[in-house]
């Protein structure tokens, strides 16, 4: 069995089924999330189709926000995402179709934290950049 990570920063998906992953043994002993995945789970509330969606999509919010203070994206995280973007448009992929997972990915290497996620294809091309893949089946 691979040892725990002490520290680490997680991605959006991870984020949303935290309550499952929390007693899993996936996650780091410390963890962190971006300004970017508070930003990304704001909207969800706000776009939700029925009531029992909001409501759920609304206790995601409030528990991250009582859970976390989020790392913020800043100036010295937009340099490095200038980086992370030009690397992805380089290597051919369209950085827009993937703007917040290579925003989040910015702040990751600006901190120097692994980058936990459920979807590691999103975080290809990225250099400096260590993801670990979790699995959301328990």
């Amino acid at each position: 069995m691979k040892p725990r990570y002490l520290h680490g920063l997680l991605d959006t998906s991870v984020v949303v089924e935290l309550t499952d992953f929390i007693s899993s043994g996936q996650l780091p002993l410390e963890s962190d999330i971006s300004s970017i995945t508070l930003a990304e789970l704001s909207v969800g509330p706000l776009v939700a189709k029925t009531p029992q969606e909001q409501s759920a999509r609304q206790s995601v919010l409030q528990l991250v926000e009582a859970s976390f203070d989020p790392l913020p994206f800043d100036e010295t995280t937009a340099r490095v995402f200038g980086r992370v973007a030009a690397q992805l448009r380089n290597s051919g992929r369209k950085t827009q179709a993937r703007a917040f997972d290579a925003l989040i990915a910015s702040v990751a290497i600006q901190h120097d934290l692994p980058l936990f996620t459920k979807n590691p294809q999103d975080f290809q091309d990225i250099q400096d950049l260590e993801v670990v893949a979790i699995n959301g089946k328990f």
